[in-house]
């Protein structure tokens, strides 16, 4: 999914790259580094830290991946097309990315598989000044990005009300739909309650309106996943194993000192913008906080993805849906 909202961190990409580091491990990295430790790459989904990557930064921060014996190391993709690419052809052993990329690399024949949801719930869906019923929408200006999936799921909120994309004006942002809604250049903006949401309260000073697509016509499947490549993951069982259950430690940190969490991504990553890390991250935590037992997966979530999937003609035909994810490697 491309998620372009953050294009004005983009200024601080030089300041990620040097704290996080770009170049990735490779195949190797399950041979043991000098002082006995197994290094391990994980690619992220984007190429600037956001709050997402909070329960990582905390479990490495906190020494809970050194005390498993992993020597993880967190980089960002050189852009936000890279991370399946680096996972696939196993430059990195772990990644931080969406069902979708997932769904469209195993399309490709991909070793990838997903270890964890991200949440368990879809946040994405429609954004405004003010609320509105989904059938008045007829006529109206919405923000949008130029990506399949967000125009797949705004085509199935409208045919649940018995309209279609010809009936609303399309406005692409290039970078941000925000701008276009606090500018009053459109009506509605799509986006996600843990992004452009949290990016309206900071930079426009009010709550917005949010209507879930997943209550009209969407399916609610996770929109982030923790996964794997398989050949990795066949050969390193014990350590993926290990690497959950330090990612869970650090969740599990991060949402019970959440002060303390962004403490350490701040420290992690100086210059970024706290204020929307922070709200990013409340809003994050909350629907993480709903997850239990938390990056537990199953067929009903991947599965009305799948189906949309085909439906919109994102992919001409899919697997079983346990051929996209596995709870093998989640802490018992």
């Amino acid at each position: 999914m491309t998620r372009t909202f953050r294009s004005r961190l983009a200024a601080m990409l030089m300041t990620t790259v040097a704290a996080a580091g770009l170049t990735a491990c490779g195949s190797e990295s399950e041979e043991p580094a000098a002082d006995g430790t197994t290094p391990v790459n994980l690619i992220m989904e984007w190429p600037v830290a956001d709050a997402f990557w909070t329960p990582f930064v905390v479990a490495k921060d906190k020494g809970y991946y050194s005390q498993a014996g992993m020597d993880v190391t967190i980089t960002p993709p050189p852009t936000v097309a890279d991370t399946m690419k680096f996972l696939g052809t196993a430059e990195a052993d772990m990644a931080f990315t969406t069902t979708l990329d997932v769904l469209f690399a195993k399309d490709q024949d991909a070793p990838v598989i997903a270890t964890g949801a991200y949440g368990d719930q879809n946040n994405w869906g429609l954004i405004a000044r003010e609320p509105f019923e989904l059938a008045d929408i007829k006529g109206k200006t919405i923000g949008i990005y130029n990506d399949a999936w967000s125009k797949a799921q705004l085509t199935m909120m409208l045919n649940s009300v018995g309209l279609a994309l010809p009936d609303v004006q399309l406005v692409t942002a290039a970078d941000n739909t925000v701008p276009l809604l606090l500018e009053n250049r459109v009506d509605i903006i799509t986006g996600v309650t843990n992004a452009e949401s949290a990016d309206v309260r900071v930079n426009g000073g009010f709550d917005p309106f949010f209507m879930a697509a997943s209550d009209h016509g969407a399916p609610n499947a996770p929109i982030f996943v923790v996964a794997g490549n398989t050949e990795w993951l066949e050969q390193n069982t014990d350590t993926a194993k290990a690497f959950m259950l330090a990612t869970k430690r650090g969740l599990d940190d991060a949402l019970n000192d959440p002060e303390g969490a962004m403490a350490i991504f701040d420290k992690t990553y100086p210059g970024s913008d706290m204020g929307f890390i922070v709200d990013s991250w409340n809003a994050t935590a909350e629907i993480l906080k709903a997850q239990v037992p938390p990056f537990e997966q199953s067929d009903e979530q991947w599965s009305g993805l799948l189906d949309a999937a085909v439906a919109q003609d994102l992919v001409k035909s899919v697997d079983e849906p346990s051929a996209y994810w596995t709870n093998d490697y989640l802490p018992e």
